[in-house]
């Protein structure tokens, strides 16, 4: 598990070559505007990250398909920790287009397409 402020799509895609097979889970701390990637689970990142300060209302988790960068399904807003009823999120699915704007310029900012 590890903290992203910038990677290149090169490390990204050796990063998804670990677990997943060309995917790389993550969470975006929309309010600090910080990634940490690279565990099996969504929940384990999201415990780091409360361990670190984050408020839970503020993470979100997404999945990052590398092969898929710079289309619509590089991001994949999809994660059990984004059932937030109270919240007004019902799904696994981060609904909320604002959000899913915010966690992308997150997202944005520290991927370098250095290929």
């Amino acid at each position: 598990m590890m903290q992203i402020d910038r990677i290149t799509l090169q490390q990204l895609r050796e990063m998804s070559g670990k677990v997943f097979g060309g995917m790389v889970k993550a969470n975006v701390d929309i309010a600090k505007r910080i990634i940490v990637a690279d565990a099996e689970l969504h929940a384990d990142i999201e415990q780091f990250m409360l361990d670190d300060g984050s408020r839970q209302d503020d993470l979100w988790g997404i999945n990052l398909h590398p092969d898929h960068f710079g289309t619509p399904d590089f991001i994949e807003f999809d994660s059990m920790i984004n059932i937030r009823p109270q919240q007004g999120n019902r799904s696994r699915y981060v609904e909320d287009a604002g959000i899913r704007g915010q966690i992308e310029k997150v997202v944005s900012e520290a991927i370098i397409d250095a290929d």
